[in-house]
């Protein structure tokens, strides 16, 4: 009896440990196809009427940046993926008396897919969708990298998670892509969405993944391979942090710079960018960056100098962390 037993339980976990095998494997071909529907056509042609000059620089509050609003309301409505605020209302409204200098009423731009299994536990994929507008002598700072490379990013992730919810492989928990205003400002847009009016409640949230200038090489890294600056994956997880270096070193490989992660780093880019009001509240960040370059808030930030090959690679790297955030088991730990 003992002995059918114990063939029993040997039988039971092979079954289970094939099971789970073949679950990975699954897993592992479900996001490289879904990682393949982002491309860098795409990204272009989305990128060079986002930067145009129609859009007049994006600056918070001014018609620019309302035109910008729509083209990112747009593309949600035509790829049927919905608000989590209420039907085909995107726009979480941020009141003139919020901001500060002046500053103009403005908008967030929200747009989620529910998860399957753990719907109220929330991942969001962050970007800031204004720049700094129109110069004194008329010139139009158009903002294609700072942030128009992080814009189109979280567009073409949030088109792959929508392709494989189509598929039947919607992910586990829910994505939230977080559009804020106001960044170049300061930091008013996250700011309003954490301190004021979490359309999900903090304590579920599970991450924030911030994408703020994703499209350039600066000058450290020119002429070298594909390369990453991440700041903040270890300052709250230590799990988020060991899960985003597999995920490079498993599908991508590119190079992870931490230079700007340092505690003492003069720059203090881990406080400079939208990230920095969810780690305020306790929450697991990783901030994309390529780093500052000549053009940085410059007019001469155009579209034509994003390499976009780059820029698809960085964009399904950051779309894989999240399928990978989103499907595990448990949540990511906070230590």
């Amino acid at each position: 009896m003992l002995k059918k037993i114990a063939l029993f339980a040997f039988i039971a976990s092979t079954i289970i440990s094939c099971s789970s095998s073949q679950n990975k494997t699954k897993n592992v071909h479900q996001v490289e196809t879904f990682a393949k529907t982002i491309s860098a056509e795409e990204l272009k042609e989305m990128l060079y009427i986002y930067a145009s000059d129609e859009y007049e620089g994006r600056k918070t509050g001014e018609p620019g940046q309302k035109k910008a609003i729509e083209f990112i309301k747009n593309f949600y409505v035509e790829n049927g993926i919905p608000s989590p605020i209420s039907e085909d209302d995107y726009f979480q409204e941020i009141p003139e008396s919020y901001f500060h200098h002046g500053i103009k009423a403005s908008e967030n731009v929200l747009a989620y897919i529910e998860g399957s299994e753990k719907p109220n536990e929330i991942v969001v994929i962050s970007a800031h969708l204004d720049h700094i507008g129109i110069s004194s002598d008329g010139e139009i700072n158009n903002g294609a990298d700072d942030d128009g490379s992080g814009t189109v990013a979280v567009l073409e992730i949030a088109e792959a998670f929508n392709e494989a919810k189509k598929a039947g492989n919607g992910p586990k928990r829910s994505i939230l892509f977080l559009h804020v205003t106001g960044e170049e400002l300061g930091l008013y847009g996250s700011s309003y969405y954490t301190n004021v009016d979490p359309v999900f409640p903090l304590e579920n949230t599970v991450v924030d993944l911030n994408i703020d200038m994703v499209g350039r090489v600066d000058a450290k890294h020119e002429g070298g391979e594909n390369y990453l600056y991440l700041i903040g994956s270890d300052k709250l997880s230590t799990e988020l942090h060991q899960l985003s270096e597999e995920i490079n070193k498993k599908y991508f490989n590119l190079e992870f710079d931490y230079t700007y992660n340092a505690i003492n780093d003069p720059n203090r880019f881990y406080y400079r960018s939208d990230h920095y009001n969810f780690a305020k509240n306790n929450i697991p960040v990783i901030f994309y960056f390529n780093g500052t370059h000549a053009d940085y808030h410059r007019p001469s930030d155009t579209p034509d100098k994003i390499n976009y090959e780059f820029l698809e690679t960085r964009t399904r790297l950051i779309f894989t962390t999240a399928w990978e955030i989103a499907n595990r088991e448990e949540r990511l730990k906070v230590d």
